[in-house]
């Protein structure tokens, strides 16, 4: 079973050539101001317009209100809608039929009750992300993108009605061991590929990539 891998937090040129080129499946574009990796309108328009057919590209969005969702959406192109925040079922569902564009829910986990977390969902997202919670006190925090991992076997035997991708502090050294143990076939990583939050390297791109792309053999169905 091939796994696809995204690439997250994209917020340069150079980076974004790497990551098609090296084979992502998606890139992810973030919009929620406080992230280092945060890039406006024009800057993501300008970043997505690089991006050939065949190729995800997501928008991440935190708690955000139709304006500002409009304002992105105005400008950029988008294929889905990553909600990393509290955002409700009824947000989530309001906000596909509203923009027409597939969304994807991402849930925190730290512990197996998260999980229970997901079903509420179901009939209202097009894709999962589990990502790890951060602790309460971690200085600093942010949503997602903190280089922290939780325990990939607590999805192991999940199962689940809607295609999801495993965030969470993956890199090219670990990718693999979190695809065996959660069952993943879509992984996405933005901390794992970085210098410091917010710059991508490059050769770390296409050593994710790779890694992903060299994996092979029996992946538990979902």
């Amino acid at each position: 079973m091939t796994v696809r891998a995204k690439i997250c937090g994209i917020n340069d040129e150079a980076a974004m050539r790497v990551a098609v080129a090296a084979g992502a499946a998606f890139v992810g574009l973030v919009f929620y101001p406080p992230s280092p990796r945060a890039v406006g309108p024009d800057a993501a328009a300008r970043l997505a317009a690089l991006v050939p057919a065949g190729v995800g590209r997501v928008g991440l969005f935190v708690d955000a209100d139709d304006g500002a969702i409009d304002a992105v959406l105005d400008r950029v192109s988008l294929d889905l809608l990553q909600l990393h925040g509290s955002e409700t079922p009824d947000r989530v569902a309001a906000l596909r039929a509203r923009t027409g564009i597939p969304v994807m829910k991402v849930i925190p986990v730290a512990g197996p009750d998260d999980l229970a977390r997901a079903p509420a969902y179901y009939d209202v997202a097009d894709w999962l992300m589990f990502d790890a919670k951060p602790p309460k006190d971690m200085k600093g925090a942010l949503p997602g993108g903190n280089a922290l991992a939780f325990d990939w076997m607590l999805l192991k035997d999940a199962r689940f009605p809607l295609p999801w991708m495993l965030a969470g502090g993956l890199n090219a050294a670990n990718v693999a061991d979190a695809v065996r143990l959660s069952g993943a076939r879509v992984v996405d990583t933005s901390s794992g590929v970085e210098d410091r939050p917010g710059v991508k390297n490059p050769d770390r791109i296409r050593q994710f990539l790779g890694a992903v792309a060299a994996l092979r053999g029996d992946i538990p169905p979902n």
